[in-house]
């Protein structure tokens, strides 16, 4: 079986992230909780949305994210099963190729570079599996779609649905 797994969102955590920086730089008060069902720049006064929008673009961003718990084991356990690969829509901030590929590295050494698909469009992904936080990319894959849970998604119906990595777990080992 061969199982694509994005990785914002669903094993390194941008959307925190984003809340943090904006936090800090606002001196605001923005929590998580607040922003259920929206991006993080929709949950912000206009005049701060652009700022949020550039975080993606600063050289930094991705190298320092947070892993999504439980998915450095699952993944692991899966990589010993199944061929698996990490496919991230990277091209649309160029500085994240190398942070990404030194995150990945640092956090998931157990899936060698060969493993990486550093991509745009993920609908030339061919495989049994895509887990992935965004419907755009998961409406045309042809084989099973997981959608991971993020704040940003969770009014969006029509795919199978993994809260965290153990529901993964639970679902494909």
């Amino acid at each position: 079986m061969t199982i694509f797994v994005d990785m914002d969102e669903v094993i390194a955590d941008a959307y925190n992230a984003h809340i943090e920086i904006y936090n800090r730089e606002f001196n605001a008060q923005l929590k998580l909780e607040d922003c259920h069902g929206k991006e993080v720049w929709q949950c912000v006064p206009d005049d701060h949305q652009t700022s949020i929008k550039k975080h993606a673009q600063r050289i930094g961003f991705f190298r320092d994210l947070e892993v999504i718990p439980d998915s450095q084991q699952v993944l692991k356990e899966l990589s010993e099963k199944y061929e698996v690969y990490i496919a991230s829509a990277a091209m649309e901030f160029p500085n994240s190729l190398k942070e990404k590929s030194d995150w990945l590295d640092k956090f998931f050494p157990f899936i060698p570079w060969q493993n990486r698909i550093l991509c745009g469009h993920k609908f030339i992904l061919k495989g049994d599996v895509l887990i992935d936080d965004r419907s755009r990319n998961l409406h045309n894959f042809e084989g099973r779609s997981i959608m991971f849970t993020s704040p940003h998604n969770i009014n969006t119906n029509g795919f199978e649905r993994a809260g965290n990595w153990l529901e993964i777990a639970n679902k494909l080992l």
